[in-house]
């Protein structure tokens, strides 16, 4: 072998070598990186609807809270709201008062579809309040003598332009 045979090979080895050696690290650096934080969605977006669009329950984000002595009834009634299609939001206890229906609706709009609509699956004698909560959405309190969800609307007509507190899109 010459000597520019070995040199030859000497260098294609030290390139190799070097190549070797980034790519570990390369490697390294990759395998140990930490994962990315999870994003934290929104419980619901405020949504623009205009006058004469339909609202249906999977555009309404409610809230149930329990204001009777009866375990688990916002539990049972949220399930039973998801069931009809509307976006489950939170659900608690509270010390409120209802009515005699055994249902009040708190939103900050009520006389907006979103209200209207949740109104006809607890029944004509719920109250709408005009009160804000802490948790996004519409609220639904529950107390004594709830009969239960009811078959409501499949939708309700926007009669104003207004916005509506809606799930994310994923």
């Amino acid at each position: 072998m010459d000597t520019s045979a070995r040199t030859r090979s000497a260098v294609t080895l030290a390139v190799l070598a070097v190549l070797f050696v980034i790519g570990t690290v390369w490697a390294w650096s990759s395998v140990t990186e930490p994962f990315p934080e999870a994003e934290e969605q929104p419980a619901c977006l405020d949504s623009p609807v205009a006058a004469g669009d339909r609202i249906t329950p999977g555009n309404v984000v409610v809230n149930v809270l329990n204001a009777s002595n009866t375990d688990g009834l916002a539990g049972e009634t949220m399930d039973a709201l998801v069931r009809k299609g509307f976006a489950e939001g939170s659900r608690g206890n509270t010390a409120a008062e209802t009515s005699e229906s055994g249902a009040v609706i708190w939103t900050e709009d009520p006389d907006g579809p979103a209200a209207a609509l949740l109104k006809s699956y607890l029944g004509p004698g719920t109250q709408i309040i005009e009160q804000a909560t802490a948790e996004p959405g519409i609220t639904v309190v529950v107390g004594e003598g709830f009969p239960g969800i009811k078959d409501g609307k499949k939708g309700v007509e926007a009669k104003t332009d207004t916005t509506v507190c809606s799930p994310p899109t994923l």
